[in-house]
């Protein structure tokens, strides 16, 4: 489903007869910021995912056991 100019037009005519010419601009306006908002969340849950994943990761190294060159007897 594509948009063409045509379609465009009629939806911007229908907007501008129910909001009116003053109140057009300040729509537009927080649509731009929402917009804006949204993409940045978006971009702060890729990066908390991304240290999620790298404090995971780090705790499974300090938790695994390490070889120390010491090996247990067994009596």
């Amino acid at each position: 489903m594509r948009l063409g100019f045509g379609e465009i037009l009629v939806v911007l005519v229908i907007a501008l007869l129910v909001f009116g010419p003053t109140k057009l601009p300040q729509l537009g306006d927080a649509l731009g910021k929402g917009i804006r908002n949204f993409k940045k969340a978006q971009a702060g849950m890729d990066e908390d995912e991304e240290r999620e994943q790298a404090r995971l990761a780090a705790a499974r190294q300090v938790s695994s056991p390490q070889s120390s060159g010491v090996e247990a007897k067994k009596v």
